[in-house]
């Protein structure tokens, strides 16, 4: 049976029948309604002042209620859902912006809260109303899905191997333990360098002049010569065969990883799917102006971060320079 809504001319004939105390069946067959759909209009509209049903004050409500039915808007007012909607924007990512309003006593909003509004509006993987902010997302899925495990081969690595690395490294107590890799380019080009402090989150971006070796740890000594530095963790690819002259110039140690095991350098690869927001894959890094991977490593470099109590690499880089 299709569901309608009680009409004022229902409830009024509701009203008479009730008053002239018929049973529930009796008035739910003289309108052709269900016994439960009666009791329910009637327990809904007994109002506690009179404790006797009344077509028009039954009417009235069931009209106001009608009005606010569906969901409330997400997030608690319009300031709360500008800022969250402008930061995504920056490529914030909800975790980032619930802790950065936190801080600046903006509001009390979790990061789950956030995704909820983002998804609010969309209906079998596309949006129903309003503006579609899964494209400021990290990840830009359809809906949201749990993450996935990868497996492993163990290969011996290149250099020394990261079993041999100090544990104060592992332990993010201390500032200057960097890792580093290479954001690949399209059809095989140029990419560029990545290089990512472990305790602060800092990156440095490095357009390469070249896909030899010798461009990658001119990228690495040029930017970590007036930095913080007591390792360098590295990938396997080729591109890091000359992790010796890094040693020397840097008078750093360098480490390198297992192969497969890209979660031995999590910062590094964290920081570099970020980057991807802005660089998709099939990028062709030669055609981006040194300019604008400037401006992506300052947006990265400002962002709040929950371990940094919600301070920015830059702000906690900066004290570390100037000590």
């Amino acid at each position: 049976m299709k569901f309608k809504h009680f009409s004022i001319e229902e409830r009024e004939k509701l009203q008479l029948m009730h008053w002239g105390r018929s049973s529930i069946r009796k008035m739910a067959g003289e309108l052709g309604r269900s016994p439960s759909s009666v009791s329910r209009e009637l327990r809904r509209n007994f109002p506690p002042e009179r404790k006797v049903y009344t077509s028009r004050m039954a009417h009235e409500r069931a009209l106001e209620k009608r009005k606010c039915r569906g969901r409330k808007d997400r997030l608690k007012n319009e300031k709360i859902r500008l800022y969250v909607t402008e930061h995504l924007k920056k490529r914030w990512s909800p975790e980032q912006i619930s802790g950065r309003m936190k801080k600046e006593n903006i509001g009390n909003i979790s990061h789950e809260a956030i995704y909820q509004f983002i998804y609010a509006h969309i209906s079998y993987g596309k949006p129903k109303i309003g503006e579609d902010l899964r494209s400021y997302l990290r990840r830009a899925r359809k809906l949201r899905q749990p993450n996935g495990a990868r497996k492993h081969r163990w290969l011996k690595p290149k250099g020394v191997s990261i079993e041999l690395r100090p544990g104060v490294v592992s332990e993010r107590k201390r500032i200057g333990d960097w890792e580093s890799d290479t954001v690949e380019s399209c059809s095989h080009k140029r990419g560029i360098n990545t290089l990512v402090e472990r305790k602060t989150g800092y990156l440095c971006m490095t357009k390469l002049q070249s896909r030899l070796a010798r461009a990658t740890s001119k990228a690495v000594q040029e930017r970590l010569k007036n930095m913080p530095r007591h390792t360098v963790t590295f990938d396997n690819g080729r591109e890091n065969s000359d992790w010796g002259s890094v040693e020397k110039e840097l008078e750093i140690q360098t480490f390198f990883a297992h192969p497969y095991c890209s979660g031995e350098r999590g910062t590094n690869e964290n920081t570099n799917g970020l980057i991807r927001q802005y660089f998709p894959k099939k990028t062709d890094f030669t055609q981006i102006p040194d300019e604008l991977i400037q401006k992506v490593e300052y947006d990265l470099n400002t962002r709040p971060r929950k371990r940094l109590n919600w301070s920015s690499p830059l702000e906690v880089m900066s004290v570390a320079i100037e000590c």
